[in-house]
């Protein structure tokens, strides 16, 4: 693993104002956790402790990028992906806000994906280890209650016995967080009314907010793990995360670049026989369904202008 702090200087030296990242950013949230660290070791194990409930003792983090399925099937690629306890898995995603995606679908697949992954030709089913897709969400996706986490699993439809312990998909969304924080500023409720798993998700929601300074640096000195990952923070290069952001707009253009080419070469390929020009016409058509311009179309099937124009009539 790239040791992210050899490669860049401290925040504070790209940080005229020396205001705090904020871990709400995904980047930020990455490489607190998934750094070649100690601190960032450290934070890790024990932030899943938090979530999962059970004593984590060593974890490793391991590629986060699933393989799909099928060829045609979704790649997910995850925040931070660990394994741990002998092979156990979990994913844990940071999500600033709603998405035009369906943030429950997305949970439930990614789920599946680590679950069914672990899978080989032979494998008893009985071997196949526990996991856990953990979502810390800057948004409330279940408005209807104020419960903090929300835990899923397999259960009965109405008398609610769990059918297993494989699959747990674990929700926290953060702004219900707020009233604990109003609570601790009007002096009606300290830290040791918070659980281990609060604690970490108000370091996490309000880190780099001034007005919530008072209760971070608390929480820094009474827990270790949050220790551990404020220490992590303060090293990340504020650059990095320029260049993290780069680097994956960069991957998406060539991404895109290299599927257009595919679909020119196949589109080509599948119009030089005569026989297969129905074929051709339908892609066309269904390109063209899609938004796409002529100029695009032609280059992908290799048809005129003028039959192009004719199928839009």
């Amino acid at each position: 693993m790239i040791n992210l702090f050899n490669l860049f200087r401290p925040a504070r030296d790209y940080s005229p104002d020396d205001e705090p990242l904020p871990i709400l950013n995904d980047t930020v949230f990455k490489a607190m956790l998934a750094s070649d660290t100690e601190d960032s070791r450290e934070a890790l194990r024990s932030l899943l402790c938090a979530c999962t409930g059970r004593e984590i003792t060593e974890v490793k983090v391991v590629n986060s990028e699933l393989l799909p399925a099928h060829m045609d099937a979704k790649f997910p690629r995850l925040d931070v992906h660990v394994t741990f306890n002998d092979g156990e898995a979990a994913a844990l995603e940071m999500q600033i806000g709603k998405s035009d995606d369906d943030l429950k679908d997305r949970a439930a697949y990614y789920a599946s994906a680590l679950y069914s992954g672990q899978s080989r030709r032979g494998m008893k089913y009985k071997r196949i280890k526990r996991v856990y897709q953990i979502f810390f969400l800057n948004c409330v996706l279940f408005p209807e209650s104020e419960k903090l986490p929300r835990r899923y699993g397999y259960r009965e439809e109405k008398e609610h016995d769990l059918l297993t312990e494989a699959v747990e998909i674990i929700y926290y969304e953060l702004p219900k967080l707020e009233k604990r924080v109003e609570e601790y500023f009007a002096g009606k409720a300290g830290t040791e009314n918070l659980s281990m798993d609060e604690k970490w998700c108000i370091f996490m929601k309000y880190r780099h907010e001034k007005r919530v300074e008072p209760l971070i640096k608390e929480l820094c000195r009474e827990e270790e793990g949050i220790m551990h990952a404020e220490k992590s923070v303060v090293k990340i290069s504020r650059s990095y995360i320029r260049f993290a952001r780069e680097l994956a707009t960069i991957k998406c253009n060539m991404e895109s670049e290299a599927k257009e080419r595919q679909l020119i070469e196949e589109g080509r390929a599948e119009g030089q026989t005569e026989g297969k020009r129905e074929n051709t016409l339908q892609i066309a058509r269904n390109l063209l369904a899609e938004g796409s311009t002529p100029d695009f179309v032609q280059k992908i099937t290799g048809l005129s202008i003028e039959e192009i124009e004719k199928l839009q009539g």
